[in-house]
């Protein structure tokens, strides 16, 4: 009789939220009122609806199926490929349209971030950007706000690029202004030397035709500090994290040569896609090569909070009003531009959850 070995020690109490039995979900956000809403990128998947809000455990196109068809004539009122929202806490619920669909040149004019008002459940405004801003290489992934500068507040989205510079792109919100800052920086630029491995395997795409190129995705993950002041972010192809002063990347009379020395590096995290940060400026963040979540706090010290077998690429997280941290687990890396054509995804995806008792930091005072 083999005697019984030793096992990896699993630990985090999980709970799931839903379960996706269709197309591949990226975001999530949970907004003031618990309402939860979910995004699905046109990626290959048969995607009915980009935009969704859970409501009774079914998916409700958000705010609407028709804004959800894509329509060539009214490309800036309706969704194309949805990668990312984000609930405000303050009754609006941004959506990130990256255009790209199934990660192409973005439609041109059709990249936009999107303001709807969670009371009427209608857009009440719509940002779109300039080709020197969002370029035929670009995929806006992730966005955060603050709302205690300028007249109406400032968002930062990352663009997490596989084919051109990655940039943290700023967007003064009462004029629509938007430039990109850390343009193929370093700190927004893939690890050169970074090697993912994902359930014991070389994550790296390969292709139907059996050629091979290295996983390389630019910035990604992006966080903001309670006060408004630090800006998180991190390449997905890469384990290591970084901020800056937000005072700092608004400033254009700060050069992107000389601005690329106000970041701070915080040493490895863990290679994460999104993060998110609490009220008392802790920063969550997914270990895609551990199947973990870890929080970084505000001295720089780290501990995984969760770590199971189940957490098959921890994408978005989001912070609840009922101070529960919510991930999607969708498992990314198990699609088929991976494994040479061969989907090996296992559904359903998940909506998981764990409580931390801390609230989501807060976008204005």
């Amino acid at each position: 009789m083999k005697p019984m070995l030793p096992i990896e020690h699993y630990f985090g109490k999980l709970e799931l939220v839903h379960s996706f039995y269709g197309a591949m979900p990226t975001g999530v956000s949970v907004s003031e009122t618990g309402r939860i809403f979910i995004c699905f990128p046109r990626w290959g998947d048969d995607v009915t609806f980009t935009v969704a809000e859970i409501v009774e455990d079914r998916l409700q196109p958000y705010p609407s199926i028709e804004t959800n068809l894509a329509n060539p004539w009214n490309i800036t009122m309706s969704f194309i490929s949805v990668q990312s929202v984000f609930a405000d806490g303050r009754g609006t619920l941004w959506v990130l349209d990256t255009a790209a669909p199934n990660s192409t040149e973005p439609i041109k004019g059709g990249a936009k971030l999107v303001a709807v008002d969670l009371k009427t459940n209608t857009i009440s405004k719509v940002y779109t950007f300039t080709e020197d801003v969002v370029l035929p290489t670009t995929y806006l992934n992730d966005v955060r706000f603050d709302f205690r500068v300028g007249q109406a507040g400032f968002a930062y989205i990352t663009d997490s690029s596989s084919k051109g510079p990655g940039a943290i792109i700023v967007v003064d919100l009462a004029n629509g202004n938007a430039f990109r800052r850390l343009n193929g920086a370093n700190s927004t630029s893939p690890d050169p030397y970074f090697i993912p491995k994902v359930e014991g395997k070389i994550l790296m795409n390969r292709n139907k035709d059996s050629s091979t190129s290295p996983f390389r995705v630019a910035s990604d993950g992006i966080a903001i500090s309670p006060d408004g002041k630090l800006l998180f972010f991190c390449p997905l192809s890469s384990r290591h994290l970084y901020s800056i002063p937000t005072e700092r990347i608004r400033d254009r009379t700060i050069s992107d040569m000389d601005l690329r020395y106000h970041v701070r590096y915080w040493g490895e995290k863990g290679a994460s896609d999104g993060m998110v940060t609490d009220a008392k400026g802790i920063v969550y963040a997914g270990d895609y090569e551990n199947n973990s979540i870890r929080k970084i706090f505000p001295n720089g010290s780290m501990e995984t909070i969760a770590h199971e077998p189940g957490i098959l690429w921890p994408d978005t997280f989001s912070i609840g009003p009922d101070q529960y941290l919510y991930v999607i687990v969708n498992q990314l890396h198990r699609q088929a531009s991976y494994h040479y054509g061969k989907d090996l995804r296992q559904k359903p995806y998940s909506l998981l959850r764990m409580k931390i008792d801390e609230l989501p930091a807060p976008t204005f005072s």
